[in-house]
């Protein structure tokens, strides 16, 4: 199904937050404002705008390390993002959580997390509850090329399949497990061709489309909504920056990096929006605008928020 004017307006806004939220954490952290590691998502903006437009409050998702896309698509709030990245206690976590495992459960997010394919094994233990509780809720599933050469990807989909969970896993192939490429570390050229072991849909799209990133979720929300089981996604994509900030990515081709940078999926969507008379290039530059400045406020919010008092430093932490 093809997004309306309005969802491809809201797409636009989405993934435009994306870029200025994390364009403004290269900066901070360059200035060491920001504790701790940073992965950023900048270049890989479609993914997580494309399939969470499909998406309901009801609906969860998992998310990775490199996790403020999926946030921010599943409607999480830019000034509780920033707030726990200075690890400050008016963030989504107190300010405990950091960069990588920030959640908000009355959102659906599950939760970013530090380890590799642990949300594989959430995704399917929500999904599990979704079907046990009779809803017509889905959860997505979000991880990177490198998490699926771990047993929890195969463990997940095989237990997905076997009980036709509505769940969509979504393959986030940025081509490079932290410097390692895919060409080296698996012998299929796409990860979608991995379904097929497990009796499920799989389909691979150009990632930095985000439509098609868009009716590639859709049909998949539609049959786990339906009952149908999971399908695997693989969204073809590129991360702009290193594997983490500081990384000096040696490891890529500069002709490469220049290739993927030409395919940028802003503009795309951009030139789209002008095509079909949805929008003037002066009405989408006001749109960034408006969200730069969004940004900047929550800096401010966070840079003016207190740290966590010494006194909670296990609250939250451990349950009885």
């Amino acid at each position: 199904m093809e997004p309306t004017k309005d969802q491809l307006l809201d797409i636009f806004k989405t993934m435009s937050t994306i870029r200025a939220f994390e364009s403004k954490a290269v900066e901070l952290f360059a200035a060491g404002k920001l504790p701790g590691f940073v992965h950023l998502y900048l270049g890989e903006e479609a993914v997580a705008t494309g399939v969470c437009a499909n998406l309901t409050i009801k609906d969860y998702i998992t998310s990775t390390h490199r996790g403020h896309g999926h946030l921010i698509a599943k409607g999480g709030k830019i000034d509780l993002m920033m707030a726990e990245l200075f690890g400050k206690k008016t963030g989504y976590c107190k300010g405990k959580g950091g960069s990588m495992h920030i959640a908000d459960v009355d959102l659906g997010i599950l939760g970013a997390n530090g380890i590799v394919g642990a949300g594989q094994p959430i995704s399917v233990g929500a999904a599990f509850a979704c079907k046990y509780r009779k809803t017509d809720s889905v959860t997505v599933c979000f991880f990177g090329d490198g998490a699926s050469n771990r047993g929890t990807f195969h463990e997940s989909l095989n237990m997905a399949s076997v009980w036709k969970l509505p769940v969509i896993f979504v393959a986030e192939n940025n081509m490079y497990g932290i410097s390692n490429s895919q060409k080296t570390s698996m012998n299929v050229a796409d990860i979608a061709d991995r379904a097929a072991a497990y009796g499920i849909p799989g389909v691979a799209v150009d990632g930095n489309d985000v439509i098609a990133v868009f009716e590639a979720a859709s049909e998949a929300v539609k049959r786990a909504r339906r009952g149908d089981g999971p399908t695997l996604i693989e969204c073809k994509t590129w991360r702009w920056r290193g594997h983490f900030e500081g990384d000096p990515s040696v490891y890529k081709k500069p002709e490469d990096q220049e290739s993927w940078l030409k395919k940028d999926p802003i503009p795309r969507l951009e030139a789209k929006l002008v095509d079909l008379k949805y929008a003037t290039q002066p009405e989408l530059d006001k749109i960034k605008s408006e969200i730069k400045a969004q940004v900047e406020d929550a800096v401010k919010f966070a840079e003016e928020s207190a740290l966590p008092d010494i006194e909670d430093v296990l609250t939250d932490v451990y349950a009885n």
